[in-house]
């Protein structure tokens, strides 16, 4: 086995990348790689180590059971989304807030013909919408009005808070917002089409759809935001087997942008509809998918991490498992 340059002295407190699948939420990710650095003589001095030797890994803990080693993310992934999640361990943990307004890259892939509550692949049905007269090059035409200082208005969907309330819940529940979502400022340095794909693709539109009450209601929280708003299909005649347009976007942008909202606007902007159903970030500040520049670090892979779960598996001649070597590797130390 190939050994792993360790640091000089350990136990480290430090930083790497993972790389989220899409499936698992941002937060399971964290408490299942707990479990393992709990139990690494990276992460954790020899006294306690040897207090954890006989207690098993338990992915199914509540909070109150996870391991007492300080470990976070610096910046969630939606459960959909996958790519850069950056982990911070010990000391680590002080520097994820620096994750948050650093510059990400994302990939994503836009389905026309209908909005979501969630403005993604995960959320119900809102409203159809025309979609057949859309071109790539009315695309391309319409990236410019989002490119550069943009302000945006999150999803009324999201979990920003007002007054003490999640905003869904306001949607939810058909209750009017006390005063208009705030618009925040964020940078869109570049922005654009790198694939048309057409009806060549496998996605659909989710079956979930709002209830006529929970229109009603959404429509509710809506109006106490612009007045006339309604929630209406426009749904085109069928589309004899034909698949709506999907196009991908790239782009790189500062914290705090929403990539679902880009989406859902450049939809309205070409008179039609449309959610996120996929969405990749390529880079989270110096953590990236594929290093290209100086001091880009890449990141592990998931699948070594859920594999060690099951089977830590063999350690090299120093005593390293797979996991702790590929870690070593990419660890930025604090």
């Amino acid at each position: 086995m190939p050994k792993a340059t360790a640091p000089s002295s350990y136990p480290v407190s430090g930083l790497f990348g993972v790389i989220k699948p899409s499936g698992p939420t941002s937060m399971s990710i964290v408490n299942d790689i707990q479990l393992l650095v709990a139990r690494s003589r990276l992460f954790v001095d020899a006294d306690k180590l040897e207090k954890m030797k006989d207690k098993k890994m338990d992915r199914r803990r509540g909070k109150h059971g996870r391991e007492s080693i300080k470990i976070g993310q610096g910046g969630t992934l939606d459960p959909l989304a996958n790519g850069v999640l950056v982990i911070g361990v010990g000391k680590g943990t002080k520097k994820l807030n620096d994750f948050l307004s650093c510059t990400k890259e994302y990939q994503t892939t836009c389905l026309l013909g209908c909005e979501t509550d969630s403005y993604d692949g995960e959320g119900a049905r809102v409203r159809l919408a025309p979609w057949k007269h859309v071109t790539k090059e009315q695309v391309e035409a319409a990236l410019p009005k989002f490119t550069g200082e943009i302000k945006q208005v999150p999803p009324i969907f999201s979990a920003l808070k007002m007054d003490g309330k999640p905003l869904y819940e306001y949607a939810r529940k058909g209750l009017p917002l006390p005063r208009p979502i705030e618009e925040r400022q964020v940078t869109v340095n570049s922005l654009g089409l790198v694939k048309w794909l057409g009806d060549d693709h496998s996605f659909s539109w989710p079956e979930k759809q709002l209830t006529a009450e929970e229109k009603k209601a959404l429509e509710v929280a809506l109006r106490s935001i612009q007045d006339d708003s309604v929630i209406k299909d426009e749904p085109e005649p069928p589309t004899d087997g034909h698949s709506p347009s999907a196009f991908v976007l790239t782009m790189k942008v500062s914290g705090g942008t929403y990539v679902r909202s880009i989406v859902h606007d450049l939809a309205h902007a070409i008179d039609s509809a449309g959610h996120v159903v996929t969405l990749t970030r390529s880079r989270q500040g110096r953590f990236v998918l594929d290093p290209v520049e100086d001091g880009d670090r890449a990141c592990v892979p998931w699948a070594l991490f859920e594999k060690a779960l099951t089977d830590v598996g063999e350690v090299d001649e120093e005593g390293w498992t797979e996991w702790e070597r590929e870690v070593i590797k990419h660890l930025e130390i604090v």
